[in-house]
């Protein structure tokens, strides 16, 4: 699963490289609308998403002291 998590994080900075490189406008056409913004925001969270789930997946430790 952490392999999974870290190519899907890989492909979608790609796609954002990709986007941010030729920025395009958004637009209407026959009602149908597209909005780069909107895409480039899902995007990054989708990146967020990845990072907050792999951080999940690492082993952490707690320390604990008993009281008497």
């Amino acid at each position: 699963m952490h392999e999974q998590l870290k190519k899907i994080r890989q492909q979608t900075l790609e796609r954002i490289e990709e986007l941010t490189a030729q920025p395009k406008p958004s637009y209407t056409i026959d009602g149908q609308s597209v909005s780069w913004t909107e895409y480039l925001r899902q995007l990054q969270e989708t990146v967020r998403w990845c990072e907050t789930m792999i951080v999940a997946q690492k082993p952490c430790e707690i320390v604990s002291q008993g009281m008497a």
